[in-house]
């Protein structure tokens, strides 16, 4: 059996362009993507729009989401909101359980999200380093397992790893840049890496690549 699973990192941050933001936001942990990043998903989509995706998930932050609606709205599909992808519920980022929009909330401004879908992995704050890698993996395994075409799962820097280290075994270097792409296809029982943190797609891409 033969199947292609993409992992994406969200484009660039509000924050990471505008430290201050920050300060007086009402979400401080979930900001948009900078105006940079949204131009890096707008190319993401063009990028994947002719491979043969049939199932898009996303964690739930808003950055995710708008880094997932480019790609969904190229391949006309519902955007799957999977929790097991969240960011990294690291206490020395975070200070609380992180603020999110409600779903409802984001289904309005993204109408293709697929309210009937259940999450299938459920992240608890706080998390430490290995616990998110093994959250992540937990999550790619299971999703490998329940959806056996070709799929997208569009995370954060942490989940890009560990999602990878969770199909391909062992813990190879995964370059987690903004807006990259891991391209992984499994033969027979095996996942095989084609494309490590891609980012050929970008017209800018980051030189260091930061995980907050």
């Amino acid at each position: 059996m033969t199947q292609t699973v993409w992992i994406a990192r969200h484009g660039n941050r509000l924050d990471f362009v505008n430290p201050e933001w920050f300060n007086t936001a009402k979400r401080p942990y979930d900001p948009p993507l900078s105006d940079d990043g949204l131009i890096q998903v707008q190319e993401l989509g063009k990028r994947l729009m002719r491979e043969g995706i049939r199932h898009i998930f996303a964690s739930p932050f808003l950055r995710t989401v708008q880094t997932a609606n480019p790609v969904a709205e190229y391949l006309d599909l519902p955007i799957k909101i999977e929790s097991g992808l969240s960011e990294w519920l690291n206490p020395e980022w975070m200070k609380s359980e992180p603020e999110k929009l409600p779903l409802e909330v984001l289904k309005e401004q993204f109408p293709r999200l697929d309210l009937s879908y259940t999450p299938r992995v459920i992240p608890r704050y706080p998390e430490t380093s290995e616990q998110v890698l093994e959250r992540t993996a937990q999550t790619a395994q299971r999703l490998t397992e329940e959806f056996s075409e070709d799929i997208l799962l569009v995370g954060h820097g942490a989940s890009v790893v560990g999602a990878t280290w969770g199909l391909m075994g062992g813990k190879p270097e995964v370059n987690a840049s903004l807006c990259c792409l891991v391209k992984l296809v499994r033969q027979g029982e095996q996942w095989v890496m084609e494309l490590n943190g891609d980012t050929s797609h970008l017209s800018q891409s980051e030189d260091v690549i930061r995980f907050h």
